[in-house]
């Protein structure tokens, strides 16, 4: 993983927030707010809060929960906590490598589309097990493979006719890449967990126009770090031409796009 694969900062926070969210997190953050509440916790981490997606999920399916949101990102949490009530969640910087929490102090940890970006798998596993009480459960989702999430793999390949000497790959090397469910349990059971279950959940991400998935995409994550390091003067164009390939593949009015992700439940 590229250190840049982490960084979201500068203007990321506010489009990822405004477009890529509601693109495709929102419906995957009620799904897992869904099982989560099921589960009846008191106290409940989340670890790679992001915008918040999920803690606001989380906040209402769960109001008498105690609810810790973490990021490694500050200006992430700084984005969630606008859109959050205040008091209602508790938000703290934190590396899910290295968790600021005493042993057994959450009945349940969850992660949205955060595993991926951790450096160490077993780590940030091993984490997420120390935290919890003895029968807590830890909940996170992961993006399926690129080739079952349209938009971004048609993004990721109009960029590499874009940069043809040198294709930026932030979205399948990360978001999209770790999607091998055999790994996943071989890595949840080297951490100690056990108890493990693997959902695929399909869904349709929907945009208004071909523009809001491009700009989200390329500009709304750190796919903008690769290309601007490429070069930052061509963001605007790598951004257009996203647009007009998502045009080409899904009309020039509002479009729909498939979206796959797998939902992990493991038990320490």
């Amino acid at each position: 993983m590229a250190t840049t694969d982490k960084l979201f900062a500068g203007s990321i926070p506010e489009i990822y927030d405004r477009l890529l969210v509601p693109l495709i997190f929102e419906s995957c953050a009620r799904d897992l707010a869904e099982r989560m509440a099921a589960t009846k916790p008191a106290t409940v981490l989340e670890v790679a809060a992001g915008t918040g997606a999920l803690t606001r999920a989380l906040a209402s399916r769960l109001p008498e929960a105690r609810i810790v949101a973490t990021d490694l990102n500050q200006p992430m949490l700084d984005r969630a906590a606008e859109r959050q009530p205040a008091g209602r969640v508790e938000w703290k910087q934190a590396d899910a490598l290295a968790l600021p929490f005493p042993e057994a102090s959450f009945d349940a940890v969850a992660c949205q589309f955060g595993a991926m970006f951790f450096p160490d798998k077993v780590q940030g596993y091993r984490e997420a097990r120390r935290v919890l009480k003895g029968g807590g459960r830890y909940l996170f989702n992961v993006w399926d493979r690129i080739a079952d999430n349209e938009f971004a793999d048609v993004v990721t390949e109009a960029l590499a006719a874009v940069f043809p000497d040198d294709p930026p790959r932030f979205m399948a090397r990360t978001p999209h890449g770790y999607h091998d469910v055999a790994l996943i349990r071989r890595e949840l059971e080297a951490a100690g967990f056990a108890g493990i279950e693997v959902d695929a959940v399909d869904g349709v991400s929907k945009a208004s126009s071909p523009r809001i998935p491009a700009i989200a995409i390329c500009q709304g994550t750190p796919l903008r770090n690769e290309i601007e390091a490429r070069d930052a003067a061509r963001l605007e164009e790598a951004t257009e031409r996203a647009a007009e390939a998502v045009a080409r593949r899904f009309g020039n009015g509002a479009v729909e796009g498939r979206i796959r992700a797998l939902v992990i439940t493991a038990r320490r």
